[in-house]
């Protein structure tokens, strides 16, 4: 009973508000005394019995209504709250990203539209001239792709999905297995990661694509998303981080230059970097007289003590020269012994990126005056003499041997990237082939295949703590990004189907390893 209730029943129960007995009144109107207030009005009235009770049927039926409209109240404002969380998740953009994976990805209009996957046989890069014996020689002639296979096509349709960017943009990692070279190529709005314009700093010219009359640059636009990996998106600054107080060595042929150089541009935004320390002394780059160029770079990002550095050893061999007096003398290629510039320089290293393969053919051995070296002598085995086997020697040769130093160097992190396909159409380099497609991934999107495609490099790194750095099929689905024919110079009647446009595929070698280190 409220506090109204309990004042009315105090009331109807004191004194004064009791009803008068019927013999009082009698005597009353007999006497000649005033009649009481109550009675002195016009129109007497008998006093309301149920003035003496409290009104607590009055009361149950005030708060039965306001129950009611209690109720009422709620049940408006959770239809309100239901309509307003319900919008907010048509429109949020977390909510975007519980969706299907096939609605992230946004086709700006001068790239092809995917279609379902289908598998198919794609052809490897052209054969050298020498019979190969060895499986990679069989591999180059048949290599199997699962892909993507899109039309012909210049725009995208206005209702082609578009990619929920967030911070870290990554592929989602579904196990522990992790393989970067199952994937697909999605294209992306944000690339390139730096301008081809304005690395001229680091990038070669005969690299830099925009420098040239080449018409058409979508194949920047494009980015490499492993299946089952976490890969985030690129940061120079996370990364300089990272390698604080480290260095970074690249050792190989002049596609291990590119990787060098796009890592250059990568680190620095593609701008002018004054800062960037040349320490190429330190490691004895430096150029000889009569030499075109020094035998490698080395470059210091002094706010982070971070050192990258390339070293030109096409062949992983160690060269010797026969008769160091004789400019024109033959040189020893040890195929069992590591470059003396990697024994010396070793302890250095925190991250070492291996590569060769282009350069193991009979012409280039000829025009380098190379003779093969076995066990300190020349080498007089017949089958060793075969190009294929040479290479196979070297790579598993120079991999025993890094295996072996990682026991005394636990901190150095070693990756051998697989082979960097070429893509020769109608011809070789010097009889007329050419790479003239300008579509993006006019032969596909997608590898699904488990191996590698270089298995040359895979069974020589198996059993080691040697780590893979396998780019072969996913480049092999890129040949629209060479240099083709075109050179700062103007157009070429030749074609370069072997080097890549900066900035271009390297970088995607690059994203790749940082991701591993």
């Amino acid at each position: 009973m409220n506090a109204e209730a309990e004042a009315e029943t105090e009331t109807a129960a004191s004194p004064s508000s009791q009803a008068t007995p019927s013999w009082k009144l009698r005597d009353l109107c007999n006497s000649e005394k005033p009649l009481p207030t109550q009675f002195n009005s016009a129109t007497p009235s008998i006093p309301d019995k149920s003035q003496a009770q409290p009104r607590v049927p009055v009361m149950k039926v005030g708060n039965w209504y306001s129950f009611k409209g209690i109720h009422f109240f709620l049940a408006l404002v959770a239809l309100v709250l239901f309509t307003t969380l319900f919008w907010t998740w048509e429109n949020n953009p977390v909510a975007e990203t519980l969706r299907s994976t096939q609605q992230w990805f946004h086709m700006p209009s001068d790239f092809p539209v995917e279609v379902p996957v289908d598998s198919v046989e794609t052809k490897s890069p052209e054969k050298s001239e020498e019979k190969s014996p060895t499986p990679i020689a069989e591999n180059r002639t048949k290599l199997q792709f699962d892909i993507v296979r899109p039309p012909v096509a210049t725009s995208i349709p206005a209702e082609s999905p578009k990619i929920q960017y967030n911070q870290d943009f990554r592929s989602s990692s579904r196990n522990g297995d992790c393989n970067y070279a199952k994937g697909r190529w999605v294209a992306d709005s944000r690339r390139p990661l730096y301008s081809g314009f304005g690395c001229k700093q680091w990038l070669s010219a005969m690299w830099s694509c925009r420098m040239t009359e080449r018409p058409d640059f979508s194949f920047e636009g494009y980015r490499w998303w492993p299946e089952n990996c976490d890969m985030p998106d690129f940061d120079r600054s996370a990364f300089l981080r990272k390698m604080q107080d480290k260095t970074i060595a690249f050792i190989g042929d002049s596609l291990g230059r590119q990787q060098f150089q796009s890592l250059m541009c990568m680190a620095t935004g593609g701008e002018e970097s004054p800062e960037v320390v040349n320490v190429g002394w330190e490691y004895g780059l430096v150029k000889h007289r009569g030499a075109i160029r020094p035998d490698g770079w080395a470059y210091r990002f002094p706010k982070t003590n971070t050192t990258i550095l390339y070293y030109w050893s096409a062949s992983l061999c160690d060269l010797q020269p026969l008769n160091s007096t004789d400019k024109l003398t033959n040189v020893a290629m040890h195929l069992d012994r590591p470059p003396a510039f990697m024994s010396q320089f070793l302890h250095r290293f925190d991250v070492l990126v291996l590569n060769t393969g282009h350069h193991w053919n009979r012409g280039k051995l000829t025009a380098n005056r190379w003779i093969m070296y076995v066990n300190g002598k020349a080498n007089e085995d017949k089958k060793i003499e075969e190009m294929a086997n040479a290479k196979n020697l070297t790579i598993h040769s120079v991999v025993r041997w890094l295996d072996l130093q990682l026991v005394s160097h636990p901190r150095l992190k070693v990756f051998f990237r697989t082979i960097s396909p070429r893509h020769f159409f109608n011809g070789d380099w010097n009889t007329g082939g050419s790479c003239d497609n300008m579509i993006p991934l006019s032969s596909g999107s997608e590898v699904m295949q488990e191996g590698s495609s270089d298995p040359t490099i895979e069974s020589a790194l198996k059993g080691t703590k040697i780590k893979i750095l396998d780019i072969t099929a996913i480049s092999q689905l890129r040949d629209e990004a060479h240099m083709s024919r075109y050179n700062v110079r103007g157009t070429l009647n030749s074609s370069d189907c072997l080097h890549w446009c900066l900035p271009g595929i390297p970088d995607t070698w690059n994203e790749l390893l940082v991701a591993q280190i």
